[in-house]
């Protein structure tokens, strides 16, 4: 009996492509990590002549601009909604730090409806946000 072999089939991975998925990486990863997740409200830092960092893990934001309007992590918010947001908050977690952040030319009036909120619950991890030179 007469067998005829086959004669053996070169297998190959098709490497033209590779690069194109290569640079369609690169572009997903880039346009990934531009993403800014943090919002901010634009002002001017008040300055001030020493400062102290602080690790930004547990961090609450309260931004007050020029014109008094109260911003809560970045999203425009009435000192009834900060009241509730400090107590639970503090509630939860009693070492979150809050940061006050106001614009240089805001009036103190502004920043005392936030302040009378950390006395009367007595928020004690708070810093003002300055800008250092």
């Amino acid at each position: 009996m007469n067998i005829k072999r086959r004669g053996r089939k070169n297998f190959s991975i098709p490497l033209n492509s590779m690069s194109d998925v290569a640079f369609l990486l690169l572009i997903f990863i880039m346009l990934v990590s531009l993403i800014n997740y943090r919002k901010e409200v634009k002002i001017s830092y008040p300055e001030a002549e020493m400062a102290q960092r602080t690790s930004a893990e547990k961090n609450l934001e309260v931004w007050i601009d020029k014109s008094g309007r109260v911003y809560l992590d970045g999203t425009s918010a009435d000192l009834r909604t900060v009241e509730n947001v400090l107590a639970d908050t503090y509630r939860n977690a009693p070492d979150t730090r809050l940061h006050i952040i106001a614009d240089r030319d805001t009036p103190f009036e502004n920043i005392q409806g936030v302040l009378s909120i950390l006395q009367i619950l007595q928020y004690r991890v708070v810093s003002f946000v300055v800008k250092n030179e």
